[in-house]
């Protein structure tokens, strides 16, 4: 896969660049771990300026940020409240607590998204809370971008820094990214387990 992403940003650019980053924000298929460091590396090389890389990246997540903050606005909190009534136990909420959650993210959603977008594994799936409590699109748009720039500028500055040791920033970064994402899992698991309806 690296030969075949390798050869797309050399064919594309800037253009491959912000279509991989929006992809991997809709779906990771390829992480930002990768495309960013290859970027960098790029920019080094002289292929491709510094300002068109970031600017690209950064584009790119935020463009693939807007699918899952639409679906958790169309899907509602009314509904969801529904299906965490009627399935509080595979949810790991109850209707009452899912409110609870609402209040919070409202709360302090707004450094939610900022940071969500710099975290490997949560920075995809951030912008489902978002929509859901309907966060205005203006702040979410801003916050996103603020998060995503500054995660692509460190991945970018990374591969440049490194040259063709590029990839070595994806090593270092695919524990952490597993890290969090068994936590999320255990977590999860663990609420479906201990979770006891209200009465």
């Amino acid at each position: 896969m690296i030969d075949w992403l390798i050869e797309f940003v050399a064919t594309h650019g800037a253009l491959a660049i912000a279509a991989l980053m929006a992809l991997e924000s809709i779906f990771p298929p390829i992480p930002s771990e990768m495309i960013m460091p290859l970027a960098g590396y790029n920019a080094a090389k002289g292929d491709l300026s510094l300002a068109a890389v970031l600017l690209a990246g950064t584009f790119g997540s935020v463009a693939g940020a807007l699918p899952w903050y639409y679906a958790g606005k169309q899907f509602g909190h009314a509904r969801l409240k529904k299906f965490a009534s009627a399935h509080g136990r595979w949810f790991t909420l109850s209707g009452d607590e899912l409110d609870h959650a609402v209040e919070k993210f409202n709360e302090h959603g707004r450094k939610a998204v900022l940071f969500g977008r710099m975290v490997p594994a949560i920075r995809t799936f951030i912008s489902i809370p978002a929509g859901l409590v309907e966060m205005r699109l203006l702040p979410f748009l801003a916050l996103s971008t603020i998060g995503s720039f500054a995660w692509n500028c460190l991945l970018t500055a990374a591969g440049y820094l490194l040259e063709d040791k590029y990839a070595q920033v994806g090593h270092y970064m695919d524990p952490i990214a597993k890290s969090v994402l068994l936590i999320i899992v255990a977590t999860y698991l663990y609420r479906v387990v201990t979770f006891r309806p209200q009465p």
